[in-house]
C-alpha cells in the first residue's frame, strides 16, 4: 500500500511540474528578452486582449507593436476589426 501512494504521489508531482511548463519556442523568446512584456503599453494591450475573446486592436496599438518592437504570438485581425480612436 505505501508503494502504491508513493508512486501516485512522484506521478502527481511530476503531471504537475510539467504542466506548467513553457515550449521551446516561449523559452526561446524569454531567454532572448528577459521580460514578459516590451513595454506598460504591451501589457496593457495583452491583458486587454486574452485568449478566447476578439481582439480589441487600435491603429495606436499597431503602431506601438511596431514602434517599440513588442515580441510573443502576434494577433492578426483584418483591416475592418481594427478599432478607430
Amino acid at each position: 500500500m505505501r508503494s502504491v501512494r508513493g508512486k501516485l504521489l512522484l506521478l502527481t508531482v511530476v503531471i504537475l511540474s510539467v504542466a506548467g511548463c513553457a515550449t521551446g519556442e516561449e523559452w526561446n523568446t524569454w531567454y532572448t528578452h528577459r521580460t514578459h512584456f516590451a513595454s506598460y503599453d504591451h501589457l496593457g494591450f495583452s491583458v486587454r486582449n486574452t485568449e478566447g475573446g476578439t481582439p480589441r486592436v487600435t491603429r495606436q496599438d499597431i503602431a506601438l507593436a511596431r514602434d517599440e518592437g513588442w515580441w510573443g504570438k502576434p494577433i492578426t485581425v483584418s483591416q475592418e476589426q481594427i478599432l478607430e480612436r
